[in-house]
């Protein structure tokens, strides 16, 4: 509950620290300095969550686009006003309610990116709705095949002025734990790797809304494999838990996060794609296998490294997009290229 709020609510700026969430979901109090607004998201979010959580368990009932929008109505509590990005003026939300303004976001490279218009949502949204009651009667998608594909496509459309980003993180939730998977948290230390995987989609599916709202499962295996791996981690920590090895399961370590760390909005303004950022224990060992052997194949990196191939497949997408290495040529016959030395 703390982890899921804390750091889904920080990913779209939300100040409250990790010690004030805690304090505040557990016992209610509110000390400190942060917005009297910051608490209440927080609180409302919490709500929502526990909205989620009882409608995911009632399996006879299908996703609705009613369920969503009151989820929205939840998290964002009442109406209210919003200046726009060049601060000339001011527009009302309206909580519960499809948009009636356009939005787009700053991409990496600067760019504006644009989302569903509002004309088109209400039809967009129903097809979504109505593709993924389909999907989950015929069974053929993996319950995190289906929970990714209805998040990126959620995402493209935006239906809401406020809100995307937190309910596309709880319908997640909602499809993982309606297939009794373990909820996942997307950690807000980690919103980098978060927002090159769905940038990464935006490349393969194109700037037009449309499309996006319509992603393929090949279209969108960086977000994938990103959340396979979360899945993957909770699941082994689950099992670890069952078997006494662990005494609790905590997403967010306290001592780690900052009390002044207030995270931008998801999906804003991200430093350039090819930035060398500084590379994790297991992207330094799969690029020391990259430099002993440049044919070395993602099987063999999974098998000689003891994890899967979908975390293989997610570091590598990180070393490409850091700049770090490239593919020449296809999977056969082809070879890695480091292209940054500095590593």
């Amino acid at each position: 509950m703390i982890d899921f709020n804390y750091n889904s609510n920080h990913l779209e700026g939300n100040t409250l620290t990790y010690g004030q969430t805690k304090l505040l979901l557990l016992f209610g109090d509110t000390i400190g300095n942060a917005s009297m607004q910051d608490y209440e998201e927080m609180k409302a979010h919490n709500v929502g969550l526990e909205l989620m959580k009882i409608t995911a368990l009632d399996k006879e009932r299908p996703l609705s686009e009613s369920f969503i929008r009151e989820l929205n109505k939840t998290i964002l509590v009442r109406d209210f006003w919003k200046t726009s990005r060049d601060g000339t003026f001011r527009y009302l939300i309206k909580v519960g309610r499809y948009k009636t303004r356009p939005n787009s976001v700053i991409t990496p490279t600067g760019e504006l990116f644009d989302y569903a218009s509002p004309e088109e949502t209400p039809a967009l949204m129903t097809d979504l709705v109505n593709w993924y009651n389909n999907e989950e009667r015929k069974c053929i998608l993996s319950p995190i095949e289906l929970s990714v594909l209805f998040h990126y496509r959620y995402i493209r459309i935006h239906p809401f002025e406020d809100g995307n980003g937190r309910i596309a993180r709880l319908l997640v939730n909602f499809i993982l734990l309606r297939h009794n998977y373990p909820m996942i948290v997307v950690r807000t230390d980690d919103r980098s790797n978060y927002l090159k995987m769905l940038h990464q989609c935006d490349l393969l599916t194109g700037k037009i809304p449309s499309d996006g709202a319509n992603a393929s499962i090949e279209q969108i295996k960086p977000l994938i494999g990103y959340i396979e791996d979360i899945v993957e981690k909770k699941l082994t920590a689950v099992i670890q838990l069952i078997n006494g090895e662990i005494k609790e399961l905590v997403e967010t370590n306290d001592d780690n996060v900052s009390e002044n760390d207030t995270e931008k909005p998801i999906y804003d303004t991200e430093k350039p794609i090819n930035d060398t950022e500084k590379l994790s224990v297991r992207e330094r060992e799969i690029l020391e296998m990259i430099k002993q052997t440049n044919t070395v194949s993602r099987k063999i990196i999974a098998e000689k490294l003891g994890i899967g191939t979908a975390t293989v497949a997610r570091n590598i997408e990180l070393l490409k997009l850091k700049g770090i290495i490239e593919r020449v040529g296809g999977d056969k016959g082809g070879y890695w290229k480091i292209i940054n030395k500095t590593f």
